[in-house]
């Protein structure tokens, strides 16, 4: 197994995506931290990966505060002596348009993805660092981080930042051995159960059957298990070379995401005046970028069912 003798951290791993992840690290030998909110889904999570033959424990917190990395990180290190990979799930949504949206909604969705991804980034790595061993750190991002959502802008500014994170943590990481990338993952989850345009996707999912080509190809649009793969590869020494990455996964698609670059560059002698921008803005740009992600039409056979 490609992960024998290592222990990984996931956080948010008690259901959905991240249990899935700590499931195929565990699959591929490494010891696994499960963390969740609730004790009886991190139990059950544990129990899961025990059943299955894996090695896992539990750190029933929420992610946000410092205390709880730590708490995490000392908890790999006293159980199981080491820690060579940590991946940052932990997530809630509080979507609201932006005139809806309260400073709670806000603040409760940055504690917790960016501030809770630095914290236990943070940790890790210093304790890594202080031991010399090499390391792995997967931070989940999301299309929604890349493109922009209609009524998400405090997750849409947490994912966008997680990359901004990892960009920047590779390059100060990179003599510490340690990697560290961003998976955008595009899966069945509780969030995109409740959208109409995913529903034939998800039903076939809940019945346990495979998803229609056309969610799984043309959308890259999967279950859980079809992100995982890619988690524990980014959590192995076959990645050593992997660093300051956004790499995109999901259904029978992967796709590597480009960093932000100029894709305009004009020049005009005295600068940019606010009459020379009048006259000639729209020929100095071209084209302008376009937001939000583009959703191609659904075939009638996978139409969602109408409501009523």
């Amino acid at each position: 197994m490609s992960l024998a003798g290592t222990v990984a951290i996931v956080t948010g791993s008690g259901q959905g995506l991240g249990l899935a992840y700590a499931q195929e690290l565990a699959a591929q030998g490494a010891s696994v931290v499960i963390n969740d909110v609730s004790q009886e889904t991190a139990d059950a999570a544990v129990q899961s990966i025990a059943d299955a033959g894996g090695t896992a424990s539990a750190v029933v917190a929420p992610v946000g505060p410092t205390a709880t990395a730590k708490a995490l990180v000392d908890h790999a290190y006293d159980t199981y002596g080491r820690l060579d990979a940590l991946v940052t799930n932990a997530g809630i949504l509080r979507d609201r348009t932006l005139w809806k949206m309260s400073d709670e909604d806000f603040d409760a969705v940055i504690d917790v993805h960016l501030r809770g991804t630095f914290t236990c980034v943070r940790e890790a790595a210093t304790r890594m660092r202080e031991a010399g061993t090499p390391g792995h750190i997967v931070a989940i991002g999301s299309p929604t981080g890349q493109r922009g959502n209609f009524g998400q802008t405090n997750y849409a500014a947490a994912k966008a930042g997680i990359v901004g994170m990892v960009r920047t943590w590779a390059m100060e990481l990179k003599k510490a051995n340690i990697t560290v990338n961003a998976v955008i993952p595009v899966a069945a989850t509780a969030m995109t159960k409740t959208i109409p345009f995913f529903q034939k996707a998800v039903e076939a999912d809940e019945r346990g059957e495979a998803m229609p080509d056309f969610f799984r190809h043309d959308l890259g649009f999967g279950p859980a298990a079809d992100v995982a793969g890619l988690i524990a590869f980014l959590a192995s020494d076959a990645a050593d070379g992997i660093t300051g990455q956004a790499i995109g996964i999901g259904g029978d698609r992967m796709q590597l995401w480009s960093h932000p670059e100029p894709v305009a560059t004009a020049y005009r002698e005295g600068g940019w005046t606010f009459d020379a921008l009048m006259e000639g803005f729209a020929d100095a740009v071209g084209e302008l970028q376009s937001v939000g992600e583009k959703m191609p039409q659904l075939p009638d056979e996978l139409a969602p069912e109408p409501k009523g």
